[in-house]
């Protein structure tokens, strides 16, 4: 398989979830692929989601606004890069 140029995107997000929630979403959003928690205080989650396409994070994101106690999920940065010598081995999307 020839090896090209494929863009990766990476976005923060904040969860707004009940505070009786808090251990079930975040035991949720941990189990997610591509999402990872980088903090829970209050009610209020801030989590990394990386993927192939601005879709799949959005789907990501969409995913978690599903979560029973999620009240609100919003995507606060995104970015997105082009790496080289990224094989199409082990993704998940259709690009």
């Amino acid at each position: 398989m020839s090896e090209g140029k494929q863009r990766y995107y990476v976005s923060s997000a904040v969860i707004v979830m009940k505070p009786q929630d808090q251990e079930g979403v975040r035991r949720a959003i941990s189990e997610m692929s591509g999402v990872e928690v980088h903090g829970v205080q209050d009610g209020k989650m801030v989590v990394v989601i990386e993927g192939y396409s601005s879709g799949q994070l959005g789907a990501a994101l969409s995913a978690i606004s599903a979560i029973d106690g999620v009240v609100a999920a919003n995507m606060v940065f995104e970015h997105s890069e082009e790496q080289e010598g990224i094989a199409d081995e082990g993704r998940t999307d259709a690009a």
